[in-house]
């Protein structure tokens, strides 16, 4: 990599630039790039006016040409080239790489994304591995070292990248194309050179201005040798000293190392490590401690097993390595994906199931799982034990192995080989064979049990009290009427603004409907807040951006919204007796607060004696009178009230007359949402803001403080 070869490249108009990118200067007038760079988002095409700034501030004054599009790949894929209107004659020439073999490679490279804008765009030096088992045939994973923040806006904390290029030693092997957000910024998608330096447009503009053609050498990762003993990190030094006894004669460490390097995709002819090279090549792949374990375990004696299980056990603790050998995460992923194609709602409903005091992976909360969710949430997994006890000495079950047989009990014919995946592993990792069937027992009596169907998706909302904005930490469930209630969404490690809160209620609300057995029916969401939030107009929060096909629409006129208040309850332990009472008895019968009510006071006098049953409160009255009256309706267990929050008095009563208030109890909520509806698509008209408290009739999911978590280790933080 040549950092005089750096590129900057701006497209737009003649007036300003629309679009920054990288590219890198491969030839003396041509410049590779990524081709969506150069494009207008709204129309595909090409921005007629192009700028590229070439070189590094670090060796000297970079050149700005003025360019055009030479060429773009004829199948569609992200590259193109650009020529520049001048000759640039820097030493030495482009060589061009294809990575082979599995093995993790070192990769690096230059750009220019947003997260280093400052007053001017500067370059940011790429570097991290390439991972070749990760990814497809048609692009490479980036997995980065230095990585920013995710970005909270609509924008990419990487872009301006797209277009470098991408260096494994020597050799260009490809360019940068794509953010990966479920990875938190941490990984970029890179398209491959195999994919267009060999198409003939391409092959002659390169011999035009370079003289030959792009000949693509074969890159492949060195085996790794040990440091200088004194270099050595104490954890090194700890897994040499535990790996020593395990093979102790040359012969056998030699030729499970053999082994292990190839499965790597390491050349290993003549590879002859000693035993602190061996810790060397496990500390280069995540997966080698396990892979290299896997043979071994197989016919070991009971001494010689539990030397393995202790030095998995440490290995663990040292963070030294993941959980799952080559053999086994492949074999995983390969049977999960099968499962997602089969029932692809299974896996993200079974993980708060059989974890539900884990913090999950956030690709589990999504109704739908693609080969990277899936991955990134192994990986999540690979780092939670599911906490249950086990036979003194024995390590702890992995989460992992109990997901898997949650799965496996409902997976139907998929069902015996993700057992036999599992018992499988646990052997591998010395789990005691009790302690692993306690969890398929578990699974089977989990799979046996009705399922029964979704009433309501509850949102749980905390204000964030830490910040000036409005910004709130969310917690969702989806609430069944068997009083059984599940997580979707554990409160995260950063609040939420509105539009996001709604966006997350809107995904939630998503993953209900597909459950089994809903039908086609206006989902009813539950808010629940403290008493200061019963003032929020929930019901008016739009979720996200609006599309070009459909504009943004208030969450209260796509769902029946309502509000809990439990805090009440935890005030006035006998509100739920009362509460119970007034469901039962009460459900016709309507008090609608009118002059004649007098105050507060007269208020209490009412429902406890002609309307002590009443379970539904309409409020009309003065705008300063009616937090208190809420207050003493729901303290004294009136299960459902009704209010006008822009009515100033008793004059604005009528606004809620076309619902009309005080009808059928069990339309009420569907009678709101339409009502909600009208006035989204009517803002010009003057209309009530009706809010509605709705306190289920029977048993509400019990409510938990919204804490800060450690999504990397699934604790709380207090």
């Amino acid at each position: 990599m040549d950092p005089r070869r750096l590129a900057l490249i701006r497209s737009g108009t003649d007036e300003r630039p629309r679009r920054v990118g990288s590219g890198y200067l491969i030839t003396r007038r041509l410049v590779l790039t990524a081709r969506h760079v150069l494009e207008d988002r709204a129309t595909g095409l090409p921005w007629p006016a192009i700028t590229v700034r070439i070189g590094h501030h670090g060796y000297g004054e970079p050149v700005l040409a003025a360019a055009e599009l030479l060429w773009q790949h004829p199948d569609g894929r992200d590259v193109a080239l650009l020529r520049i209107d001048r000759d640039l004659d820097l030493p030495g020439a482009v060589r061009w790489g294809r990575p082979t073999g599995t093995a993790p490679l070192p990769y690096r490279g230059l750009g220019y994304p947003l997260s280093a804008k400052g007053d001017t765009r500067d370059p940011e030096h790429l570097r991290g591995e390439l991972p070749p088992l990760s990814g497809s045939t048609d692009r490479y994973v980036l997995d980065q070292g230095p990585s920013p923040v995710p970005r909270t806006d609509d924008k990419n904390a990487w872009g301006g990248t797209s277009g470098a290029a991408i260096f494994c030693g020597d050799r260009l092997v490809g360019v940068v194309t794509q953010e990966v957000h479920s990875y938190g910024a941490r990984r970029l998608f890179a398209l491959p050179a195999r994919t267009f330096a060999q198409d003939d447009d391409f092959v002659s503009h390169l011999v035009e201005y370079a003289g030959t053609p792009p000949e693509l050498g074969i890159v492949g990762v060195p085996l790794p040798k040990a440091a200088p003993a004194a270099e050595r990190t104490p954890a090194e030094r700890e897994l040499e000293r535990l790996l020593g006894p395990l093979f102790p004669d040359r012969a056998s460490r030699i030729g499970h190392a053999r082994d292990l390097a190839r499965e790597l995709g390491y050349e290993a002819v003549g590879y002859e490590p000693t035993t602190a090279d061996l810790v060397a090549l496990l500390k280069a792949h995540p997966r080698a401690l396990a892979s290299l374990g896997e043979a071994p375990m197989r016919n070991a004696t009971r001494s010689v097993r539990a030397a393995w299980t202790h030095l998995f056990a440490r290995a663990r603790l040292l963070a030294h390595g993941s959980l799952l050998s080559v053999n086994e995460y492949e074999s995983l992923l390969g049977l999960l994906s099968r499962v997602c194609e089969e029932q692809p709602r299974l896996l993200p409903r079974t993980a708060p199931e059989a974890l539900p005091y884990a913090v999950l992976p956030e690709n589990l909360t999504r109704p739908h799982l693609d080969e990277d969710d899936l991955r990134a949430a192994i990986h999540g997994l690979e780092e939670l034990s599911d906490s249950e006890s086990v036979p003194e000495g024995t390590p702890p079950v992995p989460a992992l192995l109990r997901l898997v047989e949650y799965v496996a009990s409902a997976a139907g014919r998929l069902g015996d080989e993700l057992r036999a995946w599992s018992s499988a592993t646990a052997d591998r990792l010395g789990v005691h064979s009790g302690a692993l069937s306690e969890r398929r027992d578990d699974a089977a009596h989990w799979a046996k049990r009705r399922v029964a169907p979704v009433t309501r998706v509850v949102m749980e909302l905390e204000r964030d009290t830490a910040t000036a904005e409005e910004r709130y930490w969310c917690r969702i469930l989806i609430a069944r009427d068997d009083g059984s209630h599940s997580v979707l969404k554990e409160a995260e490690s950063v609040s939420k603004a509105p539009r996001e809160a709604a966006s997350s209620l809107g995904e939630a609300v998503a993953i209900a409907r597909r459950e089994p057995g809903q039908g086609d029916h206006v989902p009813w969401v539950t808010v629940v807040v403290d008493r200061a939030g019963l003032d929020l107009a929930v019901d008016e929060w739009e979720p996200g951006e609006p599309d070009d096909i459909l504009l943004a629409w208030p969450i209260g006129a796509e769902y029946r919204v309502s509000l809990s208040c439990p805090e009440v309850t935890v005030l006035k332990p006998a509100r739920d007796g009362d509460q119970e009472r007034r469901w039962k008895r009460g459900r016709s019968a309507v008090l609608a607060t009118s002059l004649t009510c007098g105050d507060g006071r007269q208020l209490r006098h009412l429902l406890e004696t002609e309307h002590r049953d009443t379970a539904h409160v309409v409020l009309h009255g003065p705008a300063d009178q009616r937090k208190s009256w809420l207050m003493i309706c729901l303290a004294l267990g009136v299960p459902v009230v009704l209010w006008d929050r822009d009515a100033a008095g008793y004059e604005d009563a009528d606004r809620l007359g076309s619902l009309p208030p005080g009808g059928g109890l069990d339309a009420l909520p569907e009678r709101i949402r339409e009502f909600r509806s009208h006035s989204a698509a009517h803002p010009g008209e003057r209309r009530a803001r009706p809010s509605l408290v709705w306190e289920p009739d029977g048993r509400h999911p019990t409510t938990e403080s919204l804490h800060l978590r450690d999504p990397s280790r699934g604790t709380h933080a207090s």
